[in-house]
Formats: structure tokens, C-alpha cells, sequence
């Protein structure tokens, strides 16, 4: 997928959100976007899922199935969790989507009305339909945003797994949430300007230290605390913690 000097305005004689915008993007890519608020980070995500046509230049090589979840799930839809979900189903093609609901802790909103969901639930109905149909392209904006503390553990796992089977994955995220993955590319915005940071070095191994063997000699009944004290030193005690009573004195 290629992203051939891509500009984006919304209006003419505006100025452009997004200015000669050019990457390229390999199967198996998982890629932060960064950028103030305002910058146009969502409206660079909708130009990559197809959602906006770029004022100028061109996206080409566009996976055919495209997932998007947006930073706000619009919930002001006649539906309840499940009748969406099902709905969404059948509009692409029979996707299965009760094993995400599954994996994301749904079970307890899937009869609620789309609009008594929280911020954070609605969420994750987005996410829901976003992977529904294993996408070639996952489009997460803010995928963190309003998620409860197992959701958040889950998420980094379900994108690991889209890009392990060849999928691409991009999103804005400010949390960091995405951080830990190997391989993780980061992409900003900066005036109009899409820019990528070089990948982080790796960090060298730190140098071995020599180690030695020492013996101490002490009152028994101190023994317990001394070993308490350099065990939480870092110091490294061996199993051969015994008392040995001094030898006896010889006579004569």
C-alpha cells in the first residue's frame, strides 16, 4: 500500500490539512500516528481507509477489506448491540462477530440500545465491526480511549495477531497503548507534514560484571536477617546457608 504525495483540503483556497503525504506501508506493518490535536491525524486515517479521496495525489494498492473504528462510535442508530452487530454481519459478507464480543468482555451490552452505551462500551462495538471480517487494513483511531483495563491488556494481542496473518495496522494513539509491539513503526504530523521517526536502536546488553565467592562467619541466631538483607541487595545466596560450630579447642 503507497501513499503517493498525498495533499488534503477541505475546501478550496483553504489550507491543506495534509501536504505531499508519501509512505509506504508492507503487509505485516503496525504503525502509531502521532500528532497535536488538529493536526489531521484522523483525516489522514480516512484517506488510508478510502472514507476521503485526497485533494491531491493518490492511495494505491488498498487492501480489499478495510477496517475502520472511530474515535467516536456514532450511537445514534435504531439498534441494539447484537441487531447491529448482526446487521454489520450480513452487510459484509456473514463475518463472524460474536468471537471479538467474546474477546473484548461484551457479553453483559450486547441487549442494550446502541445509544445507552458509554463512551468506552460504544467503543468497543466499533472495534467489534472493525474486525469482524479480518481485515487486510485495520484503521484504529484512538483505539484506547474509554477502554476498561482488560480491553486495554487485549487490544495490543488483537493487532499482534492482525499483522502476524499479513494484515497492516495504523492508529492514533496518544496513550502509548501500542508501544511494547516489536517492530512498531511511529509516524507524526507535524505542520501539515507527515514525518517518521527512525527506528529505535537497540539497546546494547550490559556488560558482565566479575563475580566472586565470599565466606562470613556470624552469630546464628543473626543468620536469618543478614540473608534477608542481601538477598533484597541483589546479592546472590547460595544454598549452603549453614552454621558450623567452631571446631573445638585441643588440650594438653
Amino acid at each position: 500500500m503507497r501513499l503517493l504525495q498525498v495533499s488534503f483540503r477541505y475546501r478550496r483556497r483553504q489550507p491543506f490539512i495534509l501536504e505531499e503525504a508519501d509512505a509506504q506501508l508492507a503487509p505485516g506493518d503496525a504503525i502509531e500516528l502521532t500528532g497535536v490535536n488538529g493536526a489531521g491525524k484522523s483525516t489522514l486515517l480516512r484517506l488510508l481507509a478510502g472514507l476521503a479521496r485526497p485533494t491531491r495525489g493518490h492511495v494505491t494498492d488498498r487492501p480489499g477489506v478495510v477496517g475502520f473504528a472511530p474515535d467516536r462510535f456514532p450511537t445514534a442508530q435504531p439498534f441494539t448491540v447484537t441487531s447491529y452487530l448482526t446487521h454489520m454481519a450480513s452487510v459484509r459478507g456473514g463475518a463472524r462477530w460474536r468471537p471479538w464480543a467474546e474477546r473484548l468482555n461484551m457479553g453483559h451490552l450486547l441487549g442494550l440500545p446502541l445509544g445507552e452505551l458509554s463512551k468506552g462500551s460504544a467503543h468497543k462495538v466499533g472495534l467489534v465491526q472493525a474486525l469482524m471480517a479480518d481485515p487486510g487494513l485495520l484503521i484504529l483511531d484512538e483505539p484506547f480511549a474509554g477502554l476498561d483495563a482488560d480491553a486495554r491488556e487485549t487490544l495490543p494481542a488483537i493487532v499482534t495477531e492482525v499483522t502476524g496473518r499479513g494484515g497492516i495496522v495504523v492508529a492514533s494513539d496518544h496513550q502509548g497503548g501500542l508501544r511494547g509491539l516489536p517492530g512498531l513503526r511511529s509516524w507524526s504530523i507535524v505542520d501539515g507534514r507527515l514525518k517518521e521517526a527512525a527506528p529505535a536502536a537497540p539497546v546494547p546488553p550490559a556488560p558482565q560484571r566479575p563475580l566472586t565467592t565470599v565466606s562470613v562467619t556470624l552469630p546464628a541466631d543473626e543468620l536469618p536477617l543478614f540473608l534477608a538483607r542481601m538477598r533484597d541487595q541483589g546479592y546472590r545466596i547460595s544454598d549452603l546457608d549453614h552454621t558450623h560450630p567452631d571446631p573445638p579447642e585441643e588440650s594438653g
